[in-house]
């Protein structure tokens, strides 16, 4: 099937209405047929004499992993070709693509932690999925009216469950040259901490205006982001907070050790900017020195990658444990109990973060001394937590403090998980003498039976039979 068509030309039932898109690898219609429900397009690959050889292999690659995705942050797939006839047809993604932001940029801080945080679920959605998206960049990502970030162009991306066909393919680096992570240079396409580092660059350009590295067309030019750090945004936009300079420059570390562990991390701090530490990273206001480039140029000259793993492999070393703690009504044992459990948790997994969350009644906002009582309330609960929290030892930056108003705490906490793609939930158990069937009112047992992770009840000792 040529990719040139006419509107009005009919496919497989499937009607031509107009093109909307013409790309480098394939060209895109808006269609109309069947009984999807929603708008229509349909992506046909480049083929032919003169077309890139890898529109085949991009083609293949989008069809199977669309196949295998699902959920609201990626396209809706509906059809798909025969080989000799190559398209796929998926839901018509209505929004704002991030580059009209970009195309504004500057924006205000606030803006950018919205639509970066935004952009973070959706990443790490796919992540859990065992998918790498590997050419993230502003126009492969569009913003729903409801502020969801939906991920598109799935050509270049790698599932840890088919083969790697661009790799079999080809040596070179796949990927758009602003955006691409520095171990993509080196071949490696199954770190999800590629796709950190790319967002990184999104985020960089939203606040600042301009790419952090470029848009360099040598490979020497490519190879600078292996040793060299984007000059500091605060540099080049002093209203840029040091919050967000932290947040972004830790995603654009050259080593992926060095970044967040996980897309879920990145969003969490950037919808929780009061919590994040900030170092000397974010303070920051010139490149790293020549010692410490030489240092991470002799890295790059001797690396080695890591094992083959599968996304879902590395994010469970890295996951977002939420502690509900009862500040006012647990005894002494309750507290020494719930602080083992979550010890052993965070003690095994460096890369976790702590999220210790405690739940107060909503007191009425009618102004004066209200408000007063309300933020002497929170500061008095903030200090408990962070008296519950100080004998685990954890480094600032793997431990928040959150303290949350609600008349209903079940519903809060299970709120803040979703919100915050927690990955495990410690809380207390219910007494002893609580009757069997007033259980499922407990706060306890109610979070356990809704959430949406791994939920983990903890007895006190004292308590024990």
């Amino acid at each position: 099937m040529p990719s040139a068509m006419r509107a009005g030309e009919v496919v497989d039932g499937w009607r031509v209405e107009e093109r909307v898109h013409s790309g480098g690898m394939a060209v895109i219609y808006r269609v109309s047929g069947g009984d999807a429900g929603v708008p229509l397009v349909m992506k046909v690959p480049r083929l032919g004499h003169g077309e890139p050889s890898t529109s085949v292999i991009s083609y293949e690659v989008e069809q199977a992993v669309l196949a295998a995705l699902g959920g609201p942050h990626v396209p809706r797939l509906v059809a798909t070709g025969e080989l000799g006839n190559p398209y796929l047809v998926m839901e018509l993604v209505e929004g704002t693509p991030i580059a009209e932001l970009a195309a504004k940029a500057p924006l205000e801080p606030a803006e950018v932690a919205r639509v970066g945080a935004a952009l973070a679920t959706a990443v790490h959605a796919i992540h859990r999925q065992e998918v790498i998206h590997l050419d993230l960049k502003p126009s492969n990502v569009i913003l729903r009216p409801g502020g969801e970030a939906v991920l598109v162009d799935f050509g270049l991306a790698h599932h840890a469950h088919h083969p790697d066909l661009l790799a079999e393919e080809s040596q070179e680096p796949a990927g758009s040259v602003p955006y691409v992570s520095p171990e993509q240079l080196l071949g490696v396409r199954w770190d999800p901490r590629s796709d950190v580092f790319s967002m990184g660059a999104i985020l960089y350009e939203l606040a600042v205006g301009r790419l952090p590295f470029g848009a360099p067309t040598s490979r020497a030019g490519l190879r600078k982001r292996l040793y060299r750090d984007p000059i500091p945004p605060r540099a080049l936009a002093p209203a840029v907070p040091e919050w967000l300079q932290e947040v972004i420059l830790r995603c654009l570390e050259p080593s992926p050790a060095d970044r967040y562990a996980s897309a879920a991390q990145v969003a969490f701090d950037l919808v929780h900017p009061q919590q994040v530490v900030v170092t000397e990273r974010g303070r920051r206001l010139a490149r790293a020195g020549a010692l410490t480039v030489f240092r991470r140029w002799l890295r790059a000259a001797g690396f080695e990658p890591a094992p083959i793993a599968r996304p879902t492999a590395h994010l469970s070393r890295a996951p977002i444990v939420l502690v509900a703690i009862a500040t006012t009504r647990a005894s002494e044992g309750a507290f020494d109990s719930l602080r083992e459990g979550v010890r052993h948790l965070v003690a095994a997994e460096p890369d976790a973060r702590l999220a210790c969350v405690t739940v107060v009644k909503r007191t009425p906002e009618l102004g004066g001394s209200d408000e007063e009582t309300a933020a002497r309330t929170r500061l008095q609960h903030t200090v408990l937590l962070r008296d519950w929290a100080e004998p685990l030892r954890l480094p600032a930056g793997r431990v928040s403090l959150h303290v949350l108003e609600s008349n209903d705490p079940a519903e809060a906490i299970l709120q803040y998980a979703r919100v915050n793609q927690v990955d495990h939930i410690v809380i207390g158990a219910p007494p002893r003498n609580v009757p069997a069937l007033a259980l499922p009112g407990t706060v306890s047992v109610k979070v356990a039976m809704e959430a949406g992770c791994t939920v983990t009840l903890v007895r006190p000792r004292a308590a024990r039979a």
